[in-house]
């Protein structure tokens, strides 16, 4: 293909964005047009992105729609191209971004234009991190994801707006300063930050441990795991509805993208001796925040754990270095963005609404607005892995790859999905059931239009990946094999050379 169709994608947003910032504030008519604008080039997007999709080669492991275009001379080129597991990710992008541009429109009160602006800035960095087959283009993305959500947080957010917006800045910062260095080490080693060029050679042993222990340190606090994960909650907590939404759905599989291109990639040593500290932290992680999940009071601080419990799952899918593993830890978080976006979008309509975030406020939801607590209702099931969503087939899939690995990970990974259903059914049963506690939620209304487009086409994704998964499979399957074929390989030569 000769058009650049990666180019445009990434690109597309920050184009949109620049029309919008030439938009002047004049009138109501200007802020329509704002919101026109942001709409168009989020669904443009969106359409590109699923002719790219369609356009994939399924069959082939290599990288596609490559682009390489000389960025500073004689060291580093900017290239991109998508292969089976970074193009649902893209896919993922492009179909969270424009639902949030139709909920700021609801629930954003003040400079919706800036807002707007921040967000498709946000969606190209996001994309880019994707696409990017450089380590410095990829560092440069990933890092850079971290000024729009700082500024959405801290301008936007909640009354604790500034504090949670520096200790998400700090902590994400500072876990990646490591792999920064870790970067130009590996251009020390090699001569190249090219990651396909990387992923062909292999990297010394003696240093294999303290490059995946700096990458790790980034992933880490992004994903987040325990105990690295105190950022999450209060960010999640003072952010808008769109930014816990991109925070959540996107921003979280980052990490989990990085882990698997990355750590298992070229670092192949390294990723089978520190398998067995990853399993406890995603352990820990899995039935400790689930049983602090059940003791908030804040929904979207509930929700937030959970987010914690669900990564724990795809870490450990991630390492069990099995085709089922990897491939339910990537459907784990295709339906995580999707579930757990749909759970913080529920709460903010109802916040939007009332005003109040507190599990204690509500109750008796299911008499006053009875097509929120139906959608609601899809949603819940969903984050504790009812059969025939999508959030089943990512957990049974990572459950088989840790029996195949150590049983013992799995009975323990196992009680992660009781206390699941433990805290979502009770969070529902408080919210949506019971007696109406307070007269003023009758004056509260059911969901409009737009929100019943935005929840109908996340809850039918839910639905549709969760009885027919194959779409998904079919994309990743040929490159999960590659990967993990040349893991083995890798780890083969290297534990052949240690023997000699």
């Amino acid at each position: 293909m000769n058009f650049p169709i990666l180019s445009s994608i990434i690109f597309i947003p920050l184009l949109g964005s620049i029309f919008i910032i030439l938009i002047k504030n004049s009138s109501d008519k200007s802020l329509n047009n704002v919101k026109y604008v942001a709409i168009f080039t989020s669904f443009a997007n969106l359409i590109i992105s699923l002719f790219l999709w369609f356009s994939f080669d399924t069959s082939s492991a290599e990288f596609q729609f490559v682009e390489n275009k000389q960025w500073v001379k004689g060291y580093f080129n900017f290239k991109i191209g998508v292969d089976g597991i970074s193009i649902l990710f893209i896919l993922l992008t492009t179909f969270i971004t424009p639902l949030c541009v139709l909920s700021v429109i609801n629930s954003v009160k003040f400079r919706v234009k800036e807002f707007l602006v921040i967000l498709l800035v946000l969606e190209t960095l996001m994309i880019g991190v994707f696409c990017s087959l450089d380590l410095v283009i990829f560092y440069l993305f990933f890092e850079g994801g971290l000024i729009p959500m700082f500024l959405i947080i801290g301008i936007w957010g909640g009354s604790r707006r500034v504090y949670s917006a520096f200790k998400f800045f700090l902590f994400t910062l500072l876990g990646s300063v490591l792999m920064l260095i870790a970067v130009i080490s590996i251009y020390w080693i090699a001569g190249s930050t090219d990651i396909v060029h990387l992923l062909e050679i292999k990297i010394p042993k003696d240093y294999q441990y303290l490059l995946w222990l700096a990458f790790f340190s980034s992933f880490a606090v992004k994903l987040p795991m325990w105990p690295v994960h105190t950022w999450l909650p209060d960010a999640h907590v003072e952010a808008p509805t769109a930014g816990s939404v991109i925070l959540a759905a996107i921003l979280l599989k980052m990490a989990g993208y990085g882990f698997i291109r990355f750590s298992l990639g070229l670092f192949p040593v390294a990723s089978d001796f520190f398998t067995p500290l990853i399993f406890l932290l995603s352990i820990i992680a899995i039935i400790y925040t689930s049983l602090v999940a059940l003791m908030q009071e804040d929904m979207k601080k509930l929700i937030a754990y959970s987010s914690v419990a669900h990564m724990g799952f795809v870490t450990i899918g991630i390492f069990t270095l099995t085709k089922q593993g990897l491939e339910g830890s990537i459907i784990q978080m295709i339906s995580h963005g999707l579930i757990s976006a749909s759970l913080f979008l529920c709460v903010g309509i109802i916040y939007d609404r009332f005003n109040s975030r507190l599990i204690s406020s509500y109750g008796g939801l299911v008499n006053i607005v009875p097509k929120y607590a139906l959608i609601f209702m899809i949603f819940t099931l969903a984050a504790l892995g009812l059969p025939g969503t999508s959030g089943f087939v990512g957990e049974i899939l990572i459950l088989i790859g840790a029996f195949q690995k150590s049983v013992l990970v799995a009975v323990l990974a196992s009680f992660g999905v009781i206390l699941a259903a433990a805290y979502m059914l009770w969070l529902y049963k408080r919210v949506i059931f019971g007696k109406i506690k307070n007269k003023e939620l009758k004056k509260i209304y059911d969901l409009n239009k737009t929100e019943i487009f935005i929840l109908s086409s996340l809850a039918f994704l839910t639905i549709l990946f969760g009885f027919y998964p194959e779409p998904l499979l079919r994309t990743v399957d040929t490159s999960i094999t590659e990967l993990i074929k040349n893991y083995e390989i890798n780890l083969a030569y290297y534990l052949t050379q240690s023997v000699n």
